[in-house]
């Protein structure tokens, strides 16, 4: 198997640059330039974000569970909630904050019956679930603020040329036979590198309809469905993995996820 995730994240944004930097030469979609500094630095903070964000996930993944990550990801929307009052000061209706309680204590709950509970594990995931709330509010700034305003293909472009330049020595520290091994699985199976172009190439459909998402709704309804995925994942985790899930467990990820589908039918 090839288990660089860094490296698999990199070859994601370096598809999202040359996709993004092919159809923005072409004319097919749309070229915006930055603006000021201020608009330049906000994309470098959303690159910078994403990153670590995807880092500190890597690493919570060494001490906890696939399934128990997921629960931890599932308080996303909470975050993003407070996150979108303070830096953009949009407010929601009072019974989507209510929504928020049932996630944050089904959180609570599945930590205290989880069997392979572990502090740096929950620290670090907790600290990237945080990170992506705060991705998805710059992104939604990047897009909507009228002093900011870049279009979905123009920021992903943007990102995705920034990020490489984050994530290529954070793959080179964190993965340093990455690519030695990459080259190694295409040179032995070159079906390996076909399934990692179309890999990297997927990722820019869903990183863009990530952005579409952000713009034309909010960064909030953006990470209520991201939870349906989150869903999935922990089940599959379970399946295939065989963790061991308490009942406490199994309550909290139920309260959990009862609680994110309350706050999408509001």
């Amino acid at each position: 198997g090839f288990h660089n995730p860094a490296f698999l994240m990199l070859a994601h944004m370096l598809a999202c640059a040359a996709i993004g930097s092919f159809l923005a030469g072409l004319k097919w979609t749309p070229s915006k330039l930055i603006r000021s500094r201020q608009q330049f630095l906000t994309a470098v903070l959303l690159s910078a974000v994403f990153c670590m964000a995807v880092v500190l996930g890597n690493v919570s993944l060494a001490f906890i569970p696939v399934s128990f990550t997921q629960a931890i990801g599932s308080t996303t929307p909470f975050f993003t909630a407070i996150l979108a009052f303070v830096m953009q000061g949009q407010r929601e209706a009072p019974f989507t904050y209510a929504a928020l309680i049932p996630i944050m204590l089904g959180v609570i709950v599945a930590s205290g019956g989880e069997p392979a509970f572990h502090v740096i594990g929950f620290t670090c995931c907790v600290a990237a679930t945080a990170l992506r709330a705060l991705k998805s509010v710059v992104q939604s700034i990047l897009m909507t603020d009228p002093a900011e305003k870049l279009d979905p293909m123009s920021l992903l472009l943007y990102m995705s040329c920034t990020s490489i330049i984050f994530l290529l020595p954070l793959t080179l520290t964190l993965e340093p036979n990455s690519f030695r091994e990459a080259a190694a699985l295409a040179a032995s199976s070159p079906s390996f590198l076909y399934w990692l172009v179309a890999n990297s190439c997927l990722a820019y459909l869903v990183s863009l309809t990530n952005f579409l998402v952000t713009r034309y709704t909010s960064a909030l309804t953006l990470q209520v469905l991201c939870n349906a995925k989150g869903v999935v994942a922990a089940a599959v985790s379970v399946s295939i993995f065989h963790n061991v899930v308490t009942a406490q467990g199994c309550i909290g990820y139920g309260v959990t996820v009862a609680g994110v589908f309350r706050m999408q039918a509001l």
